[in-house]
């Protein structure tokens, strides 16, 4: 694996951290419905994160098949709770 593409990764790992840490903290300051949502979503992160750290080493995001199959339960995380998120603004009940 190239330098360029391991320090990509941990960089990514980075970027997912952060995130991590914004809705980590969002998730403190928002009401029940929608710290579930942030909580969830800042889980969800922290593990994509480490699936980076992870890549980094192993040099391919689908080897070895559990890192694919970890990093599908996040992106497939990332999109329910995207839902649920636009589902409860809709609404307009933020309790």
């Amino acid at each position: 694996m190239d330098d360029i593409e391991r320090i990509g990764n941990l960089i990514e790992a980075g970027l997912w951290l952060t995130f991590t840490l914004i809705l980590s903290v969002k998730a403190w300051q928002s009401r029940v419905r929608l710290r579930r949502v942030f909580a969830r979503l800042a889980g969800a992160f922290l593990v994509f994160s480490v699936s980076d750290v992870i890549e980094s080493h192993t040099g391919a995001w689908w080897r070895p098949v559990w890192l694919l199959l970890l990093k599908v339960v996040c992106v497939v995380i990332f999109y329910f709770c995207l839902r649920e998120y636009y589902r409860i603004k809709k609404s307009g009940h933020m309790t």
